[in-house]
């Protein structure tokens, strides 16, 4: 069977198409197209017109690709902006009457739940106390894990998206606006750093997002263009690349190889998350993997046993 999964996220809407059976999966397509329901209106709980028709634009762009396929179902997931936002019902109306998708809307709990099976579909084993981290535009998901199952999780409503709309950031950004925004994120994620004391582990994995763009700087290559199925990120590595773009512009970190035009802002405050969370609890290994929750749901679709 031939399934199309969404992923409506605060910046992107993804689309994964793949092909399952006999205990088996091959993924046919993944793109991805921007719709910024993070904009200006975010931290007011509000998806803006705006973003409303990037939406539906999206996902008939979306649809255009699908109806190359011999797609059987197509699954259609929201989750923090749309989930948060006080016109929902008005947004998930509009995008039935204008496409004829139904979309889901899925809880914080579920969005940790997905993320963590595309991170079993990526790794297969993963090491004791595993910490992933999906870093959103809306919410930031954190789950403590081994081959055993979820031992912890959590999302925190303090996405890339809505941090810039909350902070001013300059350009580039001042040491002080540094030390507010580790401030900010020690505080929102508290629970999350004292679950990661009550369960110590070495490796951090990175799903998709801005791990990607940090990946594929370190690789110098165009985004979307490495298909990576999981790819350990050297510590140095990724602190010269945090050095790299704490001290640039948005017009430097435009022209860098590999910076995906979506995350020019967003990727600032999210290094600097990334890099509290690191001297936070002392990890020692990070793994970046383009799996999260759309392949979650692709996990679900084998019946949770999808060659594990």
């Amino acid at each position: 069977m031939t399934t199309a999964i969404i992923d409506l996220g605060t910046n992107t809407c993804n689309l994964l198409i793949a092909e399952t059976g006999n205990g088996k999966y091959q993924i046919l397509y993944q793109g991805k197209e921007a719709v910024r329901l993070g904009d200006g209106s975010i931290n007011q709980n509000k998806i803006s017109g705006k973003a409303i028709e990037r939406t539906v634009i999206a996902l008939k762009h979306h649809q255009e690709t699908i109806g190359k396929y011999q797609v059987g179902e197509v699954k259609a997931i929201a989750t923090s902006a749309v989930r948060t936002a006080k016109n929902q019902d008005e947004f998930i109306k509009r995008i039935l009457k204008e496409t004829g998708l139904a979309v889901e809307v899925i809880s914080d709990n579920r969005e940790a739940e997905l993320i963590y099976k595309g991170v079993i579909l990526a790794f297969g084993n993963l090491p004791e106390n595993s910490l992933s981290l999906d870093i959103g535009g809306g919410s930031n998901e954190l789950i403590i894990s081994g081959n055993e199952g979820i031992k912890w999780k959590g999302s925190f409503p303090a996405g890339m998206s809505r941090v810039i709309n909350r902070f001013h950031i300059s350009d580039p950004i001042k040491e002080k606006e540094v030390n507010n925004l580790v401030s900010y994120f020690e505080d929102v994620h508290e629970a999350a750093w004292e679950m990661c004391s009550q369960y110590p582990g070495d490796t951090l994995i990175g799903c998709s997002g801005a791990f990607d763009t940090i990946a594929d700087i370190i690789d110098q290559v165009d985004p979307g263009k490495k298909v990576r199925v999981n790819q350990k990120i050297e510590l140095e590595d990724f602190r010269e690349v945090y050095r790299q773009l704490l001290f640039s512009t948005k017009t430097e970190r435009g022209g860098m190889k590999g910076m995906d035009p979506v995350r020019v802002e967003l990727i600032v405050p999210a290094v600097i998350l990334i890099n509290s969370l690191l001297e936070k609890t002392g990890i020692t290994e990070i793994f970046q993997t383009d799996y999260a929750l759309r392949e979650g749901v692709l996990f679900e679709s084998f019946g949770n046993n999808p060659l594990i």
